[in-house]
């Protein structure tokens, strides 16, 4: 756990971006306080928020109801040793993926492929993330394709992939995504090294590879 010194200073810098109008900030508050849940970023950002919102905030961060509950948990945390880990361990990956349209991509991710908005920045959006679950992907607006389309195709060169545990769950998602309507660059098919998988065609033209074993 950090100490409190660091906690301070995290508050401090949220406080800060509220001010200055940071949208990504605006996600995170509307995530960890009960108060501004389901409010547009645009409200959130021009609402009132002090110093003890966003210690409440940081709290909520660390799994604590309040600030005075985080400090008192730093507090018992500082009595306890905690050995230095020998070595980083790397815990998620997020690709991102380059599109033109930000609201025809988290469209298509929810009414297609069933993930769920995570956030969306700014006004109109720029970025956002969309989710299944432990699958998380990041959409980049971008102003028209950086890839060409033909050799992507050609190469196939995937933006991201994702896998499954078992050989009836990668079915089962290919035919969900069938019965959707989705667009495929490769249908279900079993591959040399034991694994099935199909890769969908976002509106943009990235590839996503789906994977999951053979039996």
């Amino acid at each position: 756990m950090p100490d409190l010194k660091n906690l301070k200073k995290q508050a401090k810098l949220i406080v800060g971006w509220h001010r200055e109008r940071y949208y990504p900030v605006a996600a995170q508050i509307r995530e960890l306080m009960p108060r501004f849940r389901n409010k547009p970023d645009t409200e959130i950002l021009a609402a009132s928020f002090k110093l003890s919102d966003a210690q409440e905030m940081v709290a909520r961060q660390h799994g604590f109801e309040s600030w005075r509950a985080l400090q008192a948990g730093v507090s018992s945390a500082s009595h306890k040793v905690t050995p230095w880990p020998s070595k980083a361990t790397i815990v998620a990956a997020e690709p991102q993926l380059l599109v033109t349209d930000i609201k025809r991509s988290c469209e298509f991710f929810r009414e297609k492929l069933g993930f769920s908005l995570v956030f969306s920045y700014g006004d109109p959006p720029y970025y956002a993330q969309v989710a299944r679950d432990a699958a998380h992907l990041n959409l980049r607006g971008v102003r028209g394709r950086v890839i060409q389309a033909t050799a992507r195709d050609s190469e196939e060169l995937l933006s991201a992939s994702m896998t499954v545990a078992t050989a009836a769950e990668i079915k089962l998602l290919f035919l969900e995504f069938q019965s959707a309507g989705v667009a495929f660059h490769q249908r279900l098919k079993k591959q040399p090294w034991g694994a099935k998988n199909f890769v969908v065609k976002d509106p943009d033209g990235n590839l996503l590879l789906f994977a999951g074993p053979a039996n």
